[in-house]
């Protein structure tokens, strides 16, 4: 999408709010890679997604900065919560402020650890996930997250058209690169899920658990 025309599409959907902006703006000054951060029109279709999902439990595997758990808490209903887990401890003096400071701080529960090892311990049955760390361990987060969630249950994994560099020979070194085309081949041929990807921002492939 053209800069022009993001203008015009961030101009007429919900604005992302003062909080948010505030959030999306410290990422980038103070985080390397704060590009990472969600913002204004993904939050915004995060926000929607669980509003029409209306999910209880929603697991996020890597908060980065918090911004997509404070837009998907933003649209649950009274009672949800959202567990995110963060791989990276070091984001934590970061990251725990700006959830515990938001208007949906009771609807976060913030955890610094691997999720692929720690989610299935909380012995919670999820309704939706979603997917936005290590890209080397997607397929392994998604097979993670798809054990812990419902059926008819959501996951959703960003950034799975990598700025087009699926559509390129990665080097050998290029883990990351590997890691998302290898998760795009393995749920493409996946039975037990119905998938589509949106070309929106990075990629975002959202893929619903069947039942039985």
């Amino acid at each position: 999408m053209n800069c022009e025309l993001e203008k015009y599409v961030l101009a007429h959907i919900d604005p992302e709010g003062d909080y948010l902006y505030s959030l999306w703006r410290a990422t980038n000054i103070h985080l390397l890679h704060g590009r990472m951060a969600s913002g204004h029109l993904q939050g915004r279709l995060l926000k929607m997604l669980v509003r029409m999902v209306r999910p209880k439990n929603i697991l996020e595997i890597g908060t980065f900065s918090g911004y997509s758990a404070i837009c998907m808490a933003e649209g649950l209903d009274e009672g949800g919560m959202v567990y995110t887990f963060e791989i990276d401890d070091e984001l934590e003096d970061f990251t725990r402020p700006w959830i515990e400071g938001s208007s949906v701080a009771d609807k976060i529960r913030f955890i610094i650890g691997d999720a692929i090892k720690e989610a299935p311990r909380l012995g919670v049955e999820f309704d939706m996930a979603f997917i936005d760390g290590n890209k080397r361990t997607y397929v392994e987060a998604y097979e993670m997250a798809l054990s812990v969630l419902r059926p008819g249950g959501f996951v959703i994994a960003d950034n799975t058209l990598w700025d087009g560099h699926v559509l390129e020979k990665p080097r050998p070194t290029d883990r990351q690169t590997i890691g998302i085309e290898a998760f795009n081949d393995f749920i493409a041929a996946d039975g037990r899920v119905e998938k589509v990807i949106l070309p929106l921002r990075d990629g975002l492939t959202i893929a619903m658990k069947k039942h039985g």
